[in-house]
């Protein structure tokens, strides 16, 4: 089993990755999402960062005036480009969120799908200073990802000495492999970005959280 390696997880995983996305209980809340998201986003200039396979960029793409989605896997960077979405207006490129590249371009907000929940807690605060160092202070920043549901989402496996929770997850190959994946409340949500950000605004439903905030 390996352990806290999400990326060759993923990278495994890419092909199949959006069936996540098909089961009949978080439909209606899947919609909302995609609505709560289009209004958030539209006429932005989006930086996406662990875009995955494209799922949320086809929807932002339909409102926003532009998005540069990267993500630190090839494999899902080649999915994402499968959805052929318009060059003019999207442009996929593979980086690492960790160590952004100085030429992603001007951004009015920074967007982060089903993600944030794999940055450990003891990683974050020094992450969201590396944003904004790349796009600069004030610039709007969307946070989503999915809540716990019991019965359905994954088991958490163990927790570690700095409140990390973390699942096993199988590759296609059979593998195992042991990934990150916190579920904070309202009030840890607040509390850890507090010294980074200003005006959140959380919303919940049964599936999913999002939440909108400022770049200190």
């Amino acid at each position: 089993m390996n352990s806290d390696q999400y990326v060759p997880y993923y990278a495994k995983s890419a092909p199949d990755y959006d069936l996540m996305y098909n089961e009949e209980e978080c439909q209606d809340d899947l919609h909302d999402v995609h609505e709560h998201l289009s209004i958030i986003l539209k006429g932005h200039t989006v930086l996406e960062l662990a875009c995955g396979t494209g799922y949320w960029t086809e929807t932002i793409a339909e409102v926003a005036d532009k998005i540069v989605a990267i993500d630190i896997s090839p494999e899902m960077i080649e999915e994402a480009r499968l959805r052929e979405l318009p060059e003019e207006k999207v442009q996929f490129r593979v980086a690492d969120a960790y160590d952004l590249p100085a030429d992603l371009g001007d951004f009015t907000a920074v967007f982060i799908g089903c993600w944030w929940s794999h940055v450990k807690r003891e990683h974050q605060e020094k992450f969201l200073a590396h944003v904004k160092s790349r796009v600069g202070k004030d610039v709007m920043l969307v946070l989503l990802d999915d809540d716990y549901v019991e019965g359905i989402s994954p088991t958490v496996a163990r927790t570690d000495s700095e409140g990390n929770t973390y699942q096993i997850m199988t590759a296609p190959d059979g593998e195992r492999y042991e990934i990150p994946k916190t579920y904070p409340s309202d009030s840890a949500l607040r509390k850890k970005l507090a010294s980074s950000v200003r005006e959140i605004k959380i919303s919940r439903n049964e599936f999913y959280w999002i939440l909108t905030c400022r770049l200190k």
